[in-house]
């Protein structure tokens, strides 16, 4: 048995009555009794029980994030980062990793999975545009990610053609030219996917260089794994395709096709420049180290957390429901030519850089 709350008010000198009170966020509690009763609770150990609290406010403290893949560095970093947010507003976090399986992620709109939570932040990977109307469920709910837009909840996602512009852009002004893709989706339909979106940010930057598009330079690539950004690129090099430059839709793409670089003897950024998305902590140690786009993870993490604690303790009436992207950015790094990381911000929509 781990400590009780009586243990708590018996190191603390007060009350079990008193304990709960600051337990449960009561306000009219004095502030030196607050005090005794926190340090008690911290030398104790004690954990509130969350069902017994759950049934008495009607809320747990603790909200789920649902996500494909906690193997992808950019959804780990998320992770973390949305842990930090909810931390700072004294919420807990449950993750769940739905492997991108559109059942799983059904069960989760179906409410079946939360229990003893207060809200979902949710990232889909197989549901699409026409399963919008599942959305409108009777919990909170703030959407994560690209795969379906113009919903009845609040969704925060990233600028994915513009950033990926600026980045064939950038590649273009350090003077490439033949600009490979790696990532595109297997189906080749063009959807709201982040890959189909990515990819129609690397045709307009070409569009907008006056570089002809060449389909032999767009890579199939999926998942978006290490391995499979080192296999895609093999492939590309065995294939005698020309290129200078490589833009790979994600991170982990990116350091797989550094590794298979560097085993074919191409020098980067001499030979090739290679520019990856997401700007995850390991693009800054790889060697070289990875230019990327920053899609301003840190904000999503951090707006999706208020937004859903807006919606947690919404009364009456419901707002319109809210679609936030935060800026994004480009990390100049050496795999580019940039010898010291040097972060261009842009605007929302132009890839212009700001001052």
């Amino acid at each position: 048995m781990g400590p009780t709350m009586h243990d708590v008010a018996r190191v603390a000198g007060v009350s079990v009555k008193t304990v709960s009170n600051v337990v449960n966020e009561y306000q009219h509690v004095k502030a030196g009794t607050r005090s005794r009763v926190l340090a008690a609770i911290d030398e104790l150990g004690y954990r509130p029980n969350l069902t017994a609290r759950g049934l008495r406010s009607g809320r747990t403290g603790v909200i789920r994030l649902a996500v494909p893949d906690i193997r992808q560095n950019y959804f780990a970093e998320l992770a973390d980062e949305i842990i930090r947010a909810a931390d700072r507003r004294g919420l807990g976090v449950l993750v769940q990793q739905t492997g991108g399986d559109r059942e799983r992620e059904l069960e989760i709109l179906a409410g079946r999975s939360l229990q003893m939570t207060d809200g979902l932040l949710f990232s889909p990977e197989r549901l699409g545009q026409e399963d919008r109307d599942l959305l409108d469920v009777p919990f909170p709910l703030v959407l994560l990610g690209e795969r379906i837009f113009g919903g009845p909840t609040d969704h925060v996602t990233m600028h994915n053609i513009s950033s990926a512009s600026a980045a064939v852009q950038h590649l273009v002004e350090v003077g490439r030219r033949r600009i490979a893709v790696l990532g595109a989706h297997p189906d080749g339909r063009e959807t709201l996917r982040s890959s189909d979106l990515r990819v129609r940010g690397y045709r307009q930057a070409l569009d907008a260089a006056g570089i002809p598009y060449d389909p032999d330079l767009v890579r199939v690539t999926a998942p978006w794994h290490r391995e499979n950004g080192a296999h895609a690129m093999r492939l590309l090099l065995r294939a005698g395709v020309e290129f200078d430059a490589v833009f790979a839709l994600n991170d982990t793409l990116a350091l797989g096709a550094l590794r298979a670089l560097g085993e074919a003897g191409v020098a980067v950024p001499e030979d090739v420049a290679v520019i990856g998305f997401d700007n995850i902590d390991e693009a800054h140690f790889a060697v070289p180290s990875l230019s990327s786009v920053d899609p301003g993870r840190a904000k999503i993490a951090g707006i999706a957390v208020d937004l859903l604690v807006e919606r947690i303790e919404e009364k009456g009436e419901r707002r319109p429901p809210r679609r936030i992207k935060p800026d994004f950015g480009i990390v100049r790094r050496e795999s580019t030519g940039f010898p010291q990381p040097r972060d261009v911000r842009l605007d929302d929509s132009s890839g212009t850089a700001l001052s």
